[in-house]
């Protein structure tokens, strides 16, 4: 019987053929940055900011090449081009720093090109002094100089000193090396810079650059709840809830702090199904407040006032009054529900339903949130973004133009690209700072699909080490895409340094927040040194303001030398009059030879900032520290 035929092995998928043309440009460009997302979302500066283009530039050969960053303006118009240096001699990496001079929506490109004159001048410095082809290596010279002078404009005499420069080249009446050093000269140098000879010209593919008002970037905030502020409790009566008058009575006191912007807490109707107590309790009485975050009740959603607050107009006019104190207002955007929202009733295809019919509450284990439910995004994405864009609109038409967004990280990121993107279509001002504190990926990806500024994990980085190698990630590529705001606190995190380390811990992480970040905040009670947990090894407050009123004595505080306001004013003086505090990519760490000090500079022009923190917030520490001086924008023995 005759064996079977062997199976036949599948057939391969065939190769593509690859393209026709050239992959690589006739001068390489390589692993130009900045690039995110595979510069399929652009990079992010601010008006003005400092910020590194680099790319990897060769040839084949020993002939020169050189490079410069072209910016095209948000109407294709090419700007000024920024000639671009090798960072470091042999490795075929170039940069330049270059500064983008009003907002929108930029382009960058790099251009790599071969550089004949200084290959010229590469040969003649080493072949006239050996009296090698003296005269053909003149004359070749003058020959390119002459070309070089086509380039030039003939405004203030530029043109004439290359023309002049090529005549001397064939002076046969002068000595070689006078000939040659009249095509050296300071001068020609300035003009043939400006004005290169470039040949082979290779342009990179253009990468996107988004460019922001400076507040994307720059300043600080301070976060209080207006409903404290001119709040009455008292034993045995009900509380009385401040209003959005009473707490405008508070910005005085905080732009004296030097803040720039005023962030509020949810400022809607509260539920009351399953409303929390004080402290987190479940067994909340008719006389508790509620949670802000548990957003909606009968009197409205996320487009309404708490009546305890006031009207829309009383809200109005608070921003008002902050305005006329150079004070921004940001407000938070939950998108989350109470059970008592009109989005319950009216929209149920928004909320994911168990198989009893029940809407299951919102849970971070191990924290429980049984007073909201979170939103089912992938049943009517549609509709979800309309309506978010609806209500961010609303309130930017009462003035608001910086949303604060809670939980952005347990949304899709595809949801937030498509929001952040139809506001800021039209409104390219309005700023979404995301309060993730998640996975580094996640982070990541909502600073590059959208959000202005992030959270950081900043409250969890204390020691030398942490805070260095955290900085400087921040502070290279990652600067590109995600602005870091460093909050010092919040209502949820009372970090276990500030409860343990009392005011000279507040004190120092004051310091490195204000001057290792260019956005930091406060959460108001801060400036008390406020530090009393619920329970040891809790990071929430007792008596948290999420959960019940809390009124405080500022005065008495300041009297009584108990409050760090003035600290928190002269750190914010200091940043608006030192330009190298506002920005974050110029970070540098200098050597101190104990673990407990860390110095640090930043530089912008000739705005040089030193910084040295005892990170010790219980005893004095002696140590020695090494500056990098060209850091400092001096000699090295100087």
């Amino acid at each position: 019987m005759p064996s079977p035929a062997p199976a036949q092995a599948p057939t391969p998928a065939p190769v593509p053929a690859p393209d026709d043309g050239p992959v690589i440009g006739r001068i390489p460009v390589l692993d130009v940055r900045p690039l995110v997302a595979g510069g399929r979302r652009p990079a992010k500066a601010v008006v003005g900011e400092a910020f590194e283009v680099s790319a990897t530039v060769f040839r084949e050969g020993h002939d020169a090449v050189a490079a410069n960053v072209v910016l095209r303006d948000p109407d294709g118009r090419p700007g000024p081009w920024s000639p671009m240096r090798e960072l470091a001699p042999g490795t075929d990496r170039w940069g330049a720093t270059v500064r983008v001079p009003r907002e929108g929506r930029w382009t960058c490109t790099v251009e790599a090109w071969s550089d004949p004159v200084s290959t010229w001048r590469h040969h003649a410095l080493i072949k006239i002094p050996a009296g090698i082809d003296t005269e053909l290596v003149l004359e070749e010279g003058a020959l390119l100089y002459a070309r070089a002078a086509d380039g030039v404009p003939t405004a203030k005499g530029r043109r004439d000193a290359i023309l002049a420069a090529a005549a001397t080249l064939r002076d046969v009446g002068l000595p070689a090396a006078a000939r040659l050093a009249a095509a050296l000269t300071p001068d020609v140098d300035h003009v043939l810079a400006q004005y290169p000879l470039r040949e082979l010209v290779t342009s990179s593919d253009p990468l996107p650059l988004l460019v922001e008002r400076e507040r994307a970037l720059y300043g600080s905030w301070y976060e209080f709840f207006p409903r404290s502020e001119g709040a009455v409790v008292e034993p045995g009566r009900p509380p009385v809830s401040g209003t959005f008058r009473t707490a405008a009575r508070r910005l005085p006191a905080i732009a004296e702090m030097g803040f720039d912007v005023v962030y509020l807490p949810p400022i809607h109707p509260i539920g009351s199904t399953f409303r929390k107590g004080p402290n987190n309790t479940l067994d909340a009485s008719p006389e508790d407040v509620g949670v802000p975050w548990a957003i909606g009740s009968p009197e409205g959603g996320h487009d309404a006032v708490h009546p305890d607050l006031g009207t829309i107009e009383d809200f109005a006019a608070f921003v008002r009054a902050a305005a006329e104190l150079e004070l921004e207002v940001a407000l938070d955007f939950a998108l989350q529900c109470s059970p008592d929202h009109p989005w319950v009733e009216k929209h149920p295809e928004w909320f994911h339903h168990r198989p009893d019919g029940t809407i299951a509450y919102a849970e971070n284990p191990p924290k429980k949130y049984q007073d909201i439910y979170p939103i089912a995004f992938d049943r009517d994405m549609p509709g979800l973004v309309r309506e978010t864009v609806r209500v961010l609109r609303f309130w930017m038409g009462h003035g608001v133009r910086i949303f604060r967004v809670d939980n952005p990280h347990t949304k899709p990121v595809v949801f937030w690209e498509q929001v952040i993107a139809d506001i800021n279509r039209t409104d390219p001002d309005v700023i979404f700072l995301a309060e993730a504190f998640t996975r580094p990926a996640m982070m990541r990806t909502l600073g590059a699909f959208g959000f202005q500024q992030s959270y950081t994990y900043f409250t969890w980085r204390n020691t030398k080490d942490e805070l260095t190698e955290y900085l400087t990630e921040l502070s290279g590529d990652a600067a590109f895409h995600m602005r870091p705001n460093f909050f010092v606190n919040t209502p949820d995190i009372l970090h276990a340094f500030l409860q343990h380390g009392g005011r000279p811990a507040f004190e120092l992480r004051a310091v490195l927040a204000a001057t290792l970040s260019p956005t930091w905040g406060v959460y108001s009670g801060f400036e008390l040194c406020e530090n009393v947990p619920v329970r040891e090894g809790s990071e929430e407050y007792l008596d948290s303001e999420k959960y019940q009123l809390r009124p405080r004595d500022w005065e008495s505080a300041e009297r009584e030398g108990r409050s760090i306001a003035p600290l928190l004013a002269r750190l914010n003086a200091i940043r608006r009059r030192s330009p190298a505090l506002r920005q974050v990519r110029d970070l540098h760490f200098h050597s101190a030879d104990k673990e407990a000090v860390i110095a640090y500079s930043k530089r912008s022009g000739s705005n040089t900032v030193l910084v040295v923190v005892n990170l010790d917030p219980h005893h004095t520490q002696e140590a020695t520290v090494s500056l990098d001086m060209p850091r400092l924008g001096l000699a090295r023995h100087e």
